[in-house]
């Protein structure tokens, strides 16, 4: 592999990680929190269903990203009654959010644009478009170090700088801050938090939003930066990757960064088999180069690249003695 090939690859990385990224957040902030989301991918799929259709129907991707946000934060809300209000089953309820996200933003966008549960392609003001960095040409000139810059880093949609700055936002909204040490706690000992006289549910409800907001983002991006418009099943289980991509990471905000660079080089792969035919001199199957960020989804949930000890109070509703 030539150095102008990997240049092109880490390009495709970047933009493949970072809805995952923007979701492996949104389940840290959850599951730090003690509220275990599994249904981070129709979270995704209904925000990437109504940033599509209302980017498409106003012609403004800020309408669209703002409708995508709303209802993956409706879907939080949902999840967040079912778990903490009601103390439902948390598994049970993130799967039912994935099957409704699943049927329901089909309906939605056969019955608006009548066109196979797609929205029709957006241009123009409806979609993100690239955003050159400063000095990106000038820099571009410097050998090896100017096409990262350039090519790499520069010439992405907002959204991607979105999610490599919200890294470390959450680094220090997590460590840094009275909230992140309140969230940290809840997640780990919740009646020690509740006999401080702060309130378990306020946190864990605030841990859901902004677990909407993050997955409202990724959504978004999937449908009008990284792709033109919404297409059915658009998310192809990177909401389940992002959860692996966690664990991978063990809750933490840097790691999850690195983890999910990981799995966006595997999906970038995919769609480069000449990289991998040239640089072992064998034909590799497509479809096997498509499994491999699933594969590797197995392995890390497996427990094979090490132990992973979640929030203690993870999954378990909070019942306040009285």
């Amino acid at each position: 592999m030539d150095y102008s090939t990997l240049i092109q690859v880490l390009d495709s990385s970047l933009r493949m990680a970072t809805p995952l990224l923007l979701a492996c957040l949104a389940g840290l902030f959850s599951e730090r929190s003690g509220i275990f989301d599994i249904g981070l991918e129709g979270k995704m799929l209904i925000a990437g269903m109504a940033s599509g259709a209302v980017a498409a129907l106003t012609g403004s991707v800020w309408i669209g990203l703002l409708a995508g946000i709303g209802a993956s934060i409706l879907f939080s809300l949902i999840h967040g009654l079912a778990s903490i209000t009601f103390r439902g089953n948390q598994l049970i309820s993130g799967v039912a959010l994935n099957f409704l996200a699943s049927g329901m933003t089909v309906l939605i966008a056969q019955a608006l644009f009548h066109q196979g549960g797609r929205t029709p392609p957006l241009s123009g003001a409806a979609r993100f478009n690239a955003i050159d960095l400063p000095l990106a040409d000038t820099i571009g000139a410097v050998p090896l170090i100017g096409p990262l810059y350039a090519e790499v880093l520069s010439g992405h949609s907002a959204l991607v700088y979105v999610a490599l700055l919200a890294v470390p936002a959450t680094w220090w909204a997590l460590y840094r801050t009275r909230f992140g040490l309140r969230l940290r706690a809840v997640g780990e000992n919740p009646e020690s938090v509740d006999t401080a006289g702060i309130s378990v549910i306020r946190l864990r409800y605030s841990a859901v939003i902004i677990t909407g907001v993050l997955c409202g983002l990724a959504g978004a991006y999937m449908a009008t930066g990284l792709q033109a418009g919404f297409g059915r099943e658009m998310t192809a289980g990177r909401g389940y990757i992002a959860l692996a991509a966690l664990i991978f990471a063990k809750w933490r905000p840097w790691y999850a960064l690195w983890a999910t660079l990981l799995f966006g080089f595997l999906q970038a792969l995919a769609l480069r088999p000449d990289v991998i035919e040239g640089t072992f001199g064998m034909a590799v199957p497509v479809s096997f180069l498509d499994a491999l960020p699933y594969i590797l989804t197995v392995i890390v949930l497996a427990g094979f690249v090490g132990k992973a000890i979640p929030p203690r109070a993870g999954g378990q509703p909070y019942v306040k003695e009285r």
